[in-house]
């Protein structure tokens, strides 16, 4: 398959950066709303054509260059035993870990809690748009890990897990492997199914400290990306909020990095090895603005940038907002394509 994004992420040259937008299936989309007057969340994406659907629909909406899997980053602490519900407010567990004595001897493999998620890719792939990738993914360890912790969908602070984290260490531990585990061997099936790339979302890789993210979730977060590669899949991890953390993140861990908007993508690149190619780092609430705005930090900030850099991967530096303009994501993503970017 001849297409910009996979060309940029296998390390070819192109004449522009891909674009594709994270959270781009659904949220802003005006077609996605209206499916969602008729369907929960938990149906479109356990509905195969559903599923497929809607992770085709920025392709068609949008003109991105890649379609990301339309799912959720907790099925895998549902893979791991535990009851999930996402309601209109949030998801939520039924009985987060920290209500258990033992939260350990709570998890048990039940990996068919996947099996709607490869019957999605499917239905996907048999329906591709033309010349369209697919990227897979799954969620980064810490994000998961205090997921499986909070009693309360309004808790961005995830108390119950970082308390956890620093009185039991062991335990963490045990939970850690028990998710890269469970992580790996979904991963390693969304491969077999097809998609194309993989990134691995680590919303809240700035909750703990530096060091101790790279020393507790890096090890194994590495092990994830490299049984993808291992499998001929290219990889791209987003360790959100991880700071000049990101310097960790060498040839070794994974293809390309993605930066937040709070590191510009010329420090991301300094300290970055060059190896590593970089995707962002559009802060999304840009999007608010008018269109002359935008345009003009796009010209002053982007295209620079990507006119001296091949390895990179037009992004936000998270994902779209549900209340941003669908004409000013669709400006940004036109501005992209089209635009002189003065490559030779």
């Amino acid at each position: 398959m001849n297409n910009i994004f996979l060309d940029t992420i296998h390390g070819k040259k192109t004449e522009r950066p891909p674009v594709w937008f994270m959270r781009q299936a659904g949220r802003v989309l005006p077609n996605y709303r209206a499916l969602k007057e008729n369907y929960t969340f938990s149906e479109l994406m356990e509905d195969p054509k559903l599923a497929a659907e809607v992770t085709w629909m920025p392709i068609y909406d949008l003109g991105v260059d890649a379609a990301i899997l339309f799912s959720d980053i907790l099925v895998v602490p549902e893979a791991l035993g535990m009851s999930l519900k996402f309601t209109d407010a949030g998801p939520e567990f039924g009985a987060p870990l920290h209500t258990f004595d033992d939260p350990v001897a709570q998890l048990k493999r039940d990996m068919s809690k996947l099996d709607h998620v490869y019957g999605a890719i499917d239905k996907i792939i048999e329906t591709r748009a033309e010349g369209k990738p697919l990227i897979g993914f799954c969620g980064g360890l810490l994000t998961t890990f205090c997921f499986m912790f909070r009693d309360n969908v309004r808790d961005i602070t995830f108390k119950n897990a970082t308390e956890f984290l620093y009185k039991n260490r062991k335990a963490s531990e045990q939970i850690i492997d028990a998710l890269a585990e469970v992580s790996i061997e979904y991963a390693l099936t969304q491969v077999k199914h097809g998609v194309q790339a993989f990134q691995l979302f680590e919303t809240y890789g700035g909750l703990i400290p530096e060091d101790l993210y790279l020393e507790l979730f890096l090890p194994a977060s590495k092990k994830i990306l490299n049984a993808v590669r291992d499998a001929g899949v290219p990889t791209i991890y987003f360790p959100k909020d991880l700071g000049n953390g990101i310097k960790a993140i060498d040839k070794e861990v994974a293809d390309f990095v993605g930066i937040d908007w709070r590191m510009s993508l010329q420090h991301a690149r300094d300290i970055v090895d060059p190896e590593v190619g970089l995707q962002g780092n559009l802060d999304p609430r840009l999007l608010y603005a008018s269109q002359p705005e935008i345009e003009k930090v796009l010209n002053e900030k982007y295209l620079p940038f990507g006119r001296d850099n091949q390895k990179w991967i037009f992004n936000l530096g998270h994902g779209i907002l549900p209340d941003l303009p669908v004409e000013n994501v669709k400006f940004v993503i036109d501005w992209v394509k089209s635009v002189d970017w003065g490559r030779k």
